[in-house]
């Protein structure tokens, strides 16, 4: 069939690539998005959104069983594990219907396929039933996302080795789960299993569990995982592994010390993952890849002209909202709004959804300290907090981290009951540059799990009132 012509062709339908196409479309480009398999991509279908369905089942299970702690006297919960993954499911299915009408109502034209880079700005589109289309871009954005990274000696088979996929539709719960790798993923799939009632060991190559978290986070996460049952060995590697009828043996290598081996019914391999670089024709452009990731600059530029790339695909950190972020100003310099240079890296949060919850932005105490930075690092604990009391969650902490001379907010930690909820206003005072004066004269309201940010920063500067 004939070329037809966009400004915009998106090339993948997740949080970076359908919030590009609907920025697009309200700045009047003419604008297309393709994908191949589920729009809201891999966040709204196989990992956000799902999975944090299954961590509120499993918080909500906690709370019950605590719930005499209240004063409430219920009957022993029963899991129907087949109905709260159907839930989850139907979470993701619902939001996605919701994308699809967004993209429809903007005037966006989506279409189902596969997307190859052409030649002179084209975008061919492969489909299902071996059709192809062939369409004419200015510029083509990819936001193609990013696939679970394997381990060779453990290779993915959908029944005893799985990937994240696998633990969002698994049919029945295992008694026992091998999770190797600690980061948000491997901690959030691990504190789920583990209040289900499976047997959860956690592993993880490098010295902490959450490896990008502040240290302090980590090592009160990790006393609460091992609270929990989760056996957690980390500084260790997997040294082999292989699958039989019963399960998965796995040889862990710790730092230092004996091999020893573990047997679970299954194992989850939860160790980054690697952008989806393949099958784009980018070997006719001079898009260049590196580590398994597209380079792009702050605007999303690669070194082919008219080809642009965000989210996942240009690598860490690896987060929806970071990819929606990166959308909205890629687009927009498209659009002539944004000249010059590209931007500075904005403050990203980092969210953690498992039992407890922690979140971050900026620097950890550890990194300002790598950076030369003198320090001023409060922390309050939540045990101080009324709301926290009130509500029988009193575990967990905030950390604040500034420049002791300029009083610039560097970084800031919480773990505890709702710290992903709290994190944006550290966030928002990083992004507006405040310092300590002005957090200090900040007034929050009471009585609020916030204040105990409120405090965390007086105590920073020797003011702290409850602590």
């Amino acid at each position: 069939m004939a070329n037809r012509s966009f400004d915009l062709v998106v090339i993948g339908g997740g949080p970076g690539g359908y919030v590009a196409a609907l920025r697009a479309a309200q700045l009047g480009l003419r604008t297309a998005l393709v994908e191949r398999e589920h729009l809201g991509g891999i966040c709204l279908n196989w990992g956000c959104i799902p999975t944090k369905s299954l961590l509120h089942t499993a918080d909500t299970l906690r709370r019950i069983r605590h719930a005499g702690d209240l004063g409430l006297k219920v009957g022993a919960p029963e899991i129907d594990f087949a109905a709260v993954m159907r839930r989850s499911r139907q979470v993701a299915d619902r939001l996605g219907r919701g994308v699809t009408q967004l993209l429809k109502k903007a005037g966006v034209e989506v279409l189902a396929g596969h997307a190859t880079l052409a030649p002179g700005g084209g975008v061919e589109v492969s489909a299902g039933d071996g059709g192809v289309q062939h369409l004419q871009a200015t510029h083509r954005l990819l936001a193609t996302g990013a696939r679970p990274r394997a381990l060779p000696s453990l290779p993915f088979d959908g029944q005893r080795v799985w990937h994240y996929r696998d633990a969002l539709s698994a049919p029945a719960l295992p008694r026992s789960l091998l999770v190797i790798g600690a980061g948000a993923i491997g901690a959030e799939f691990a504190s789920f299993y583990a209040t289900l009632g499976t047997q959860v060991t956690l592993v993880e190559a490098l010295p902490q569990v959450l490896p990008g978290c502040d240290a302090d986070v980590s090592g009160f996460v990790r006393k609460a995982f091992e609270g929990d049952g989760i056996g957690v060995h980390t500084d260790t590697t997997v040294a082999g592994g292989r699958v039989d009828a019963d399960g998965v043996h796995v040889v862990l290598q710790p730092r230092g010390g004996p091999p020893h081996s573990v047997h679970a019914e299954r194992v989850l391999v939860a160790i980054g993952l690697v952008g989806n670089t393949e099958r784009l024709g980018l070997e006719h452009t001079r898009v260049r890849v590196e580590h398994g990731h597209v380079v792009a600059d702050g605007w999303g530029a690669t070194a082919e002209p008219g080809v642009l790339a965000i989210g996942d695909l240009v690598g860490a950190p690896m987060l929806a909202h970071k990819a929606s972020h990166q959308a909205m100003a890629c687009v927009e310099r498209v659009a002539g709004l944004h000249a010059g240079a590209p931007e500075p890296q904005p403050l990203v949060p980092a969210c953690v959804y498992s039992h407890p919850p922690c979140a971050g932005v900026g620097l950890t105490e550890d990194a300002a300290r790598q950076r030369g930075h003198t320090l001023r690092v409060g922390r309050f604990a939540l045990q101080g907090n009324g709301k926290a009391v009130a509500i029988g969650e009193p575990a967990g902490f905030v950390k604040t981290v500034f420049d002791a001379a300029s009083g610039a907010l560097l970084g800031a930690h919480l773990v505890g009951p709702e710290a992903t909820e709290l994190i944006h206003g550290f966030t928002l005072a990083g992004t507006l540059e405040a310092t300590e004066a002005e957090l200090i004269e900040t007034v929050f309201p009471h009585p609020t799990l916030s204040e105990a940010m409120h405090e965390s920063v007086l105590a920073a500067f020797g003011r702290a009132l409850h602590s």
